[in-house]
């Protein structure tokens, strides 16, 4: 894909969001960047802005403010250009029931306008270890295998912005783990990443960046460590942890609240 970015510009900005539905602003004003090669992980409680961030992004909502860019494609003057920049997976997703695995891989490249052929197909299941899955429908696949699809779909176009909406909900420890260093093995191609997750360990063990949005507003942006680091003394953080260690929940609890979200 030609782009008219390079290696130097963000691969995602968003300025200035804004999205409301009627009266209530679910986002405002939000504005980060995705830079090449960086995995970015946009955390945040329930009804805190990230799905609205999320669903902006990929063009499934039309805001009402602000300018997002996908490698440097402006998303409501070339909204065709900026979406066939970036892949998508999603934290649930069904395919046609009636189709194989390696038919819905193909299916998927031929919308891209890629042409598999069987050996390469094959040497894609090969590589996500499902070479013996060939002929089994999605919905034979267990979370973990599901997931390695929807990822191998979400990249078949080599997209430079891979958006992740939670990819670890409900995978065991050895599925959540592998997933990880997929996503790591995606940057070392050349992607970067934007994902959402509630699991401030999976945050820390990949996320290069991370924003905390809550109220629809973004609270911080920094690495890992120094959003702990820069936070570690406030008394709300403190009363927060319960081990004496001060971890990234502490800080995201402290700064969020720890009351239960709807």
């Amino acid at each position: 894909m030609n782009t008219p970015t390079n290696q130097y510009q963000p691969v995602l900005e968003v300025e200035n969001l804004d999205v409301r539905y009627g009266n209530f602003q679910a986002v405002q004003k939000v504005s980060f960047e995705v830079k090449a090669g960086e995995i970015f992980g946009l955390l945040g409680p329930n009804g805190a802005g990230k799905t609205s961030t999320l669903s902006a992004i990929e063009g499934l909502l039309k805001p009402n403010g602000g300018a997002i860019r996908v490698a440097g494609y402006d998303s409501r003057k070339q909204p065709l250009e900026a979406r066939a920049a970036m892949g998508v997976q999603l934290q649930s997703t069904s395919f046609q029931p009636e189709l194989t695995i390696s038919e819905i891989i193909r299916l998927f490249a031929g919308i891209h306008g890629i042409a598999l052929s069987a050996e390469r197909t094959s040497a894609i299941l090969t590589d996500i270890k499902l070479d013996d899955s060939a002929s089994k429908r999605f919905g034979q696949l267990s979370g973990g295998q599901q997931q390695r699809v929807s990822l191998v779909i979400a990249t078949i176009h080599q997209p430079p912005l891979v958006l992740m909406d939670e990819p670890t909900t409900g995978l065991d420890p050895q599925s959540r783990r592998q997933l990880w260093l997929r996503i790591e093995a995606m940057r070392e191609k050349g992607h970067s990443i934007l994902l959402t997750t509630h699991s401030m360990e999976e945050a820390e063990s990949v996320c290069d960046r991370i924003a905390i949005i809550d109220h629809g507003q973004i609270i911080t942006i920094d690495t890992p460590q120094a959003i702990i680091d820069d936070n570690r003394d406030r008394p709300e953080v403190i009363r927060a942890s319960r081990k004496g260690k001060i971890t990234l929940e502490d800080v995201f609890i402290g700064l969020t609240g720890d009351a239960i979200r709807s």
